[in-house]
């Protein structure tokens, strides 16, 4: 059992001080990485910056107006060059009496620091890191002093590092989070939820909806259950299965699950299998493909290195999986402050010979992924019908070793 949810003021205050905490280490961290010592973000109201959306504080449900956010000194002073302070974590120095034009302000500010280089969200991969519209940027290029516009740079790698990094706080509670959503992911794999020739793979999605909500918890994406069973047809794309079917004796039964709490989002995936009268177990060749999907999981996480890309990470794990004989594919991904969050991309289902651009990123310390894969195996029970056990479970790289939040399944539940 977990402790109560926290209200929302006191998840309010946590994230908060979270926030002070990643601003105060984590910006530091990636503009002296980046050899970066200005960094401006841009963000009109309901058209956020996906990267200022995660700078506000708590109360703070948008931007407001237009919000400036300036860091200098490598991130050693950030203020707003706003209408409002934005909270207690950004002073504003911008006066509308003094200086109607805000533009001309962040142009007079600029002046004054005298910046090196000047770094703008702007990436032609990364979604998360082009938060800067191209209205608003001609705008600031515009304000931008002659002798000081040449040092404009448009870069994602502030923003990724910024969204990816992980504080020891944020840590701290990630399990918890993992394990909350563990334990909703087993319910729905149970004689709880799943009434075998009743029960339908909707119906299954809609309790977890509903769970989630009741419990204080947000969602990011609908469940997916699907199923495999003798004589079908297994689902050519784990991302269109058929809706409705009812779960009945001898499927294996699949679930794709997240949830959002404390700004931290879980991306899991497990199995359970519908015992057939008689059975007291599942068919052994299912047994065996579990045991081969951590495997691969295994093999995946050893390959884990600073500065590796995510292409080479897959095409290494990849090579190892052939050599034990696994026919494996691997699709993982950072996650954090979003599901598929920022950072490098380690295969895509339809892309097993690399991603370019988001796959050549490289790996950092202290981030957070989704080991996410899957591995098909003939089933004897089946007359080697084609099976695929499709995994996943979040996990910490601390720049040594990768290791689950919350464990992982390594036997099938059963129902």
């Amino acid at each position: 059992m977990h402790d109560p949810i926290l209200s929302l003021r006191s998840q309010s205050s946590l994230r908060d001080e979270w926030l002070q905490a990643r601003l105060d280490t984590i910006v530091p961290r990636v503009m002296e990485r980046a050899g970066v010592d200005c960094w401006v973000l841009v963000a009109r109201e309901y058209n956020e910056d996906p990267v200022v959306a995660t700078m506000l504080p708590s109360t703070w449900l948008n931007a407001r107006r237009r919000t400036i956010l300036v860091f200098t000194d490598f991130g050693a002073e950030r203020v707003a060059v706003s209408r409002y302070a934005v909270g207690e974590v950004f002073p504003a120095v911008w006066s509308a009496d003094e200086q109607p034009d805000q533009w001309r302000r962040l142009g007079e500010y600029l002046e004054a620091k005298d910046p090196e280089r000047i770094a703008v969200n702007c990436s032609t991969e990364f979604a998360l890191a082009d938060g800067f519209t191209a209205t608003e940027f001609e705008a600031f290029r515009a304000a931008l002093p002659a002798r000081i516009r040449s040092r404009l740079l448009a870069t994602e790698e502030l923003a990724i590092g910024w969204l990816e990094t992980r504080s020891p706080e944020e840590m701290a509670r990630y399990p918890e989070v993992c394990a909350r959503a563990h334990g909703i992911l087993r319910r729905a794999l149970s004689a709880e939820v799943i009434e075998p020739g009743i029960t339908s793979t909707t119906d299954v999605e809609w309790w977890m909806r509903q769970e989630v909500a009741d419990a204080g918890y947000e969602s990011w994406f609908q469940p997916t259950v699907s199923i495999q069973r003798r004589n079908g047809t297994a689902p050519e794309s784990f991302f269109s299965p058929p809706d409705g079917e009812i779960i009945v004796p001898g499927d294996l039964v699949h679930i794709d699950f997240g949830i959002v709490y404390l700004g931290l989002h879980t991306d899991q995936q497990q199995h359970a299998y519908v015992l057939e009268d008689g059975e007291t177990s599942p068919p052994w060749g299912l047994v065996d493909g579990m045991a081969a999907g951590n495997r691969v999981q295994d093999l995946l996480m050893a390959e884990f290195a600073v500065g590796r890309s995510g292409n080479e990470v897959l095409a290494v794990a990849l090579g190892k999986a052939n050599e034990h004989g696994l026919a494996a594919s691997i699709y993982s991904h950072p996650i954090g402050l979003h599901g598929h969050a920022a950072g490098p991309t380690i295969g895509l289902w339809d892309q097993q010979h690399g991603v370019p651009g988001q796959g050549d990123y490289p790996l950092w310390p202290d981030t957070a992924y989704s080991i996410e894969l899957s591995v098909e195996i003939p089933l004897p029970e089946w007359d080697n019908q084609r099976v695929r056990i499709m995994l996943e479970e979040d996990a910490f790289f601390d720049g040594e070793t990768v290791s689950f939040l919350d464990g992982r399944q390594t036997e099938l539940w059963l129902i």
